[in-house]
């Protein structure tokens, strides 16, 4: 493996860990031992509990948002203390520190590996006796750092084979007669469904989702609509979504992350 290494000076965290209790702290903490002007950036802390696929696209979301070499601590970890690997992934953009369950799956489709390690050397954790239920504090928080700080990634662990990464199944998404067939992927803090179907798709003036037995119009804003009124677009990281103005899709049409939609010219219904 070529020694690969940054000195971005930037790190992120992204957990499921809240604002409650002290565990950002102290992961802080720990970074700041090893290196006390890191530019800390918190992603959220408020993935859902133990909820690895909205943290793989919350990631995915933010991550080219950074400078080149920033490193991007993950910790949703229910695998925690087990058989597991601790992992730190480099990408073209930087390096992606965090467990090993499929929680890297969306940079990692967008951006492929191009060396991985087990962080199994000790030598870089904030000490040899690592908790099994903290190894966010204990090994990424500070491998994070001294990774953030120039260390090389040989340096803190054993190669990694890439093909035998840790990822998770995609939703399903196929090509139909009359447009797309995609499923809900994530679901942001407004209620918006986002899907797996890229905005790109699109290919005329006049088009819809279908979700259930709702057909619901396309639009360029959340405001082309009335208020109250469901409405279709593009968002702000390209995937298609679908909102109510002023309103919560979610809550309105009950769905989930994996419920079905399809997109299709609307002249084609």
């Amino acid at each position: 493996m070529q020694p690969i290494a940054t000195q971005a000076s930037c790190l992120t965290l992204l957990t499921d860990f809240g604002d409650r209790d002290v565990y950002v702290g102290a992961m802080k903490g720990a970074i700041a031992c090893v290196n006390p002007s890191l530019s800390v950036i918190d992603l959220t802390h408020h993935i859902p509990p133990q909820d690895v696929a909205t943290a793989s696209f919350q990631l995915a979301t933010a991550y080219r948002y950074f400078p080149p070499g920033t490193v991007h601590v993950a910790v949703v970890d229910p695998g925690v203390g087990t058989a597991r690997r601790a992992i730190a992934i480099a990408i073209s953009e930087g390096i992606l520190v965090g467990p090993d369950n499929g929680l890297f799956s969306d940079v990692l489709n967008r951006s492929p590996a191009i060396a991985a390690v087990e962080l199994d050397n000790p030598d870089f954790w904030r000490d040899r006796s690592a908790s099994p239920t903290f190894h966010g504090r204990d090994i990424f928080a500070p491998v994070g750092a001294h990774l953030a700080s120039g260390v090389v990634l040989a340096q803190v662990g054993s190669a990694i084979v890439l093909p035998t990464l840790q990822r998770l199944p995609e939703l399903p998404r196929e090509r139909t007669e009359w447009g797309w067939l995609g499923s809900i992927q994530a679901i942001d803090r407004f209620g918006n469904l986002i899907t797996n179907l890229a905005g790109t798709l699109v290919t005329s003036e006049k088009w819809e989702v279908a979700i259930g037995d709702r057909c619901v119009p396309g639009c360029m804003t959340y405001g082309d609509r009335p208020s109250g009124e469901f409405l279709a677009l593009a968002g702000s990281d390209g995937w298609i979504e679908i909102a109510v103005n002023g309103g919560s899709a979610r809550d309105r049409l009950q769905a989930k992350r994996g419920d079905r939609v399809e997109l299709r010219d609307s002249r084609s219904s």
